[in-house]
Parts: C-alpha cells; sequence; structure tokens
C-alpha cells in the first residue's frame, strides 16, 4: 500500500480514534468496567480504576497509532485490507486493545472492530 498524504493518514487516524473511544465506552458500560475515557487532539487516554492509563495517539510521520499500555509500546500500522496491525507481531489493534484493557481493568473487555 502506498503512502497515504499527510492529511489523508490525519482523516484515517482521526476517523479510528474516535471509533476506539466509542468502542471502549460502549465495552466499558457492558462489562461493567470502570474506565475513564479521555480525548485531547491525537491522543485518546484510557484511565483505570487503579491509576493506570493506555494512551493511544497518532502519528502523522510515521502513518501509525502508537499504543502505551502497562504490557509495553506498541506501533500499529493501516494494511491493505483497512485493518490497523501491530508492526511486530502483526496482532490486529482490537484484540490487542481488548488484551491490554483487560489486564488492566480486571475485567474480560472484548472491543469489538464494528
Amino acid at each position: 500500500m502506498p503512502p497515504l498524504s499527510e492529511s489523508e493518514f490525519l482523516a484515517l487516524a482521526e476517523a479510528e480514534l474516535s471509533r476506539i473511544e466509542s468502542i471502549v465506552e460502549t465495552a466499558a458500560d457492558e462489562a461493567d468496567a470502570d474506565i475513564e475515557v479521555n480525548r485531547t487532539g491525537n491522543v485518546l487516554t484510557l484511565e483505570f480504576d487503579d491509576g493506570s492509563k493506555i494512551i493511544i495517539n497518532s502519528q502523522a510521520p510515521m502513518q501509525e497509532l502508537w499504543v502505551a499500555a502497562r504490557a509495553g509500546g506498541f506501533h500499529f500500522r493501516r494494511g491493505d485490507d483497512g485493518r490497523w496491525v501491530d508492526t511486530r507481531s502483526k496482532e490486529e489493534l482490537y484484540v490487542a486493545l481488548s488484551r491490554y484493557v483487560s489486564q488492566q481493568s480486571d475485567v474480560d473487555v472484548t472491543l469489538a472492530a464494528g
């Protein structure tokens, strides 16, 4: 897949961050998990009862979404099929986020890409 222009990437990243925000809020309600979701610009912060956080942000120069969680730091790039996958493990973004959120909330939370 050829690189996107910066404006194309920013539009896709903005849409994905909004989608993640909505999906996490819905899944947290359904799982009765206490997760505070805050968005400032290109940074989405998920804060848990224990004070831990997951931070998701877009990195336009790299055309990636970066995730910082208790489990570590991860970079996700959009594939030809439109899914965001980990640049190292090739794990899909929502599968990985489900695991990170479940680990930090101590509640089984499944995030579906929708």
